[in-house]
This record gives structure tokens, sequence and C-alpha cells, in this order.
């Protein structure tokens, strides 16, 4: 009996050094999930912290505001498709408006619930980015941006200022792909607007707006940690009964100099029906975040 125990478990060893051959061999020559994952962590180094070496919605441009806080609760869904010559990016948009004291202060929660791209080669490798898409097996949001607003002053004599503060955190997915920073981004801005021209019956109006303020985001670099930028942007609003068009040019500076320098030209018709407003928006990336965004967004007002 003992002998025959003895040579079973000869025969099952044998056996058994062709199998771990055969394992080990397959290692050896299919490293594919390792060698990518390791490789994602060399690179992320090599990532340029920067509006122009990222996606469209990595690094947010402050949109400009009327310098007077709404009145009431608002919810904004949008849909909104990126343009560039080695990108195409989809996103979904989602936004909400609080008010805190009516008039005087109000907190906004907006972020990008889903995206989807595909790049080029050629911007893969400058962006020192993974993947030319997203895989289909895996979907991604990006960062939630949290804002609080104050009412400074409201004077139809002069103007209305407002004061914002602004968090970007970290929970954007994608940073293989270059498509969010992982790193946190704050900026305060302040808005003022003035009317220049209003009717008697309040069909139509005419105001001008500007904003300046200060924008920061973390690095990857261990040098510069990092990058201070100053914010601006001037624009105007139209006003004919319920329909009204915007038009602004807004960005920031950094002072690296290392596409830190996005400018916008942004446009914004909508048209208003009984507390329901239809968006279409038009932006032109003039420098360093060069795309051109098309988007459609439904707004109700409560």
């Amino acid at each position: 009996m003992n002998y025959i125990l003895l040579a079973y478990n000869l025969y099952f060893f044998q056996n058994m050094r062709y199998v771990y051959t055969l394992v080990f061999s397959l290692f050896i020559l299919f490293p594919v999930s390792a060698q990518v994952y390791g490789d994602w962590h060399d690179d992320t180094a090599l990532l340029i912290y920067a509006p122009r070496y990222f996606g469209p919605t990595a690094f947010p441009v402050p949109e400009l505001r009327s310098g007077s806080i709404p009145d009431g609760f608002e919810v904004e869904a949008r849909g909104e498709y990126h343009n560039y010559i080695g990108d195409k990016t989809k996103d979904l948009y989602l936004r909400a408006f609080i008010p805190v004291v009516r008039g005087r202060a109000a907190i906004e929660v907006r972020f990008i619930a889903v995206e989807d791209y595909t790049l080029t080669p050629e911007t893969r490798d400058e962006r020192h980015a993974s993947l030319l898409e997203c895989p289909s097996y895996e979907s991604y949001s990006g960062d939630v941006v949290i804002s609080a607003f104050y009412q400074l002053l409201k004077s139809e004599k002069w103007c209305d200022i407002m004061f914002g503060l602004n968090l970007k955190t970290a929970s954007g997915g994608r940073l293989c792909d270059a498509r969010f920073t992982d790193a946190a981004t704050y900026w305060f801005d302040v808005n003022a607007g003035k009317n220049l021209l209003n009717s008697h019956d309040g069909k139509y109006a005419l105001y001008v707006q500007a904003m300046a303020g200060f924008y920061c985001w973390m690095t990857n670099s261990l040098l510069h940690r990092q990058n201070d930028a100053l914010l601006y942007g001037a624009g105007f609003t139209g006003v004919f009964r319920c329909v009204s068009l915007s038009s602004d040019i807004s960005g920031f500076s950094g002072y690296r100099n290392n596409g830190d320098h996005p400018l916008l030209w942004r446009n914004n018709l909508k048209v208003e029906y009984r507390r329901n407003v239809l968006s279409l928006r038009y932006e032109h990336g003039m420098k360093d975040s060069l795309y051109d965004t098309y988007s459609v967004a439904y707004i109700r007002k409560f």
C-alpha cells in the first residue's frame, strides 16, 4: 500500500511540475495587466497640470455672473459636446442653486455626472495619457464644485456686487488619461453688474458685467506644489421679453506659463416660459483651452 501511495505522489508532482511551468510561462509572455498598471503610475509624473494638457472640464473657467443673487431655487441638466482637433468629449452636467437667505446668500453644487471621450494618438502622447478612449466596461464622473455666494451691494444707482467662494473637489476619475486632476482647486471672485438700459414696461433691458478674482490649483510638481492665477471676465446681457442673450470673454492667467492661460468666448441664448428655461450655449476656446463647446440645457426655477 505504501508503495502505491509513493508512486501516486511521484506521478502527481511530476504532472504539477508541467502545470507550474505552463503558468509561469504565461506570466512571462503575457504580463499585460500588471505592466499597464505599472506604466500608468510611472506616467503620472509626466502629466502637465494645466488646462492645455487636460480634458475640457478639468479646470473649469468660472462663469461670469450678473452680480445679483437670484431669489429662487434652480436645478439644471445640460448635455455638452466639446470638440477639439485631438479630443472629442461628451458629458452630462448637473447643477443645483439653493438660496440660503433670500437675495443675500446662496450655495450652488454642480458636477459632471458622466463623461465619454475619444483622443487621437497625437493628443494622447502630448498629454502623456494612457488610452485613446474610455474603456467600455468603465464609467466615471467629474469633479464636484461647491460655491457660496454673498450679496455685497445691490444698488440701481451704482451696481450690484456679489462675492463668491468656490471649491472643486478631487472626485473626478481617469487621471491616467488626463481627464481630471485628482487634486483640489479653489477660487474666489467678485462679480459686478450694471443696468445700462431698461424700458419702463420691463420688456427689454441691457446689462454689463465684470468679474475679477484669484484662482489656485494643486499640481504634481515637487517644486511648484500649486499654481496661482488671476481671474477675470467681462461681458453683457440683453433681454427682450422672455428671451435673453449673453456674451462674455473670461479666463485666468497662471504664473508658470505652461498652458495655464485659458481664455474663453461664451455665448448663451435663453428662452423662458413659466419658470421653465431652455438654454443654448456656444463656447470657443481662444487660448490654451482650445475646445469648441456646444450645449443644450433645461433649467427649472422654483
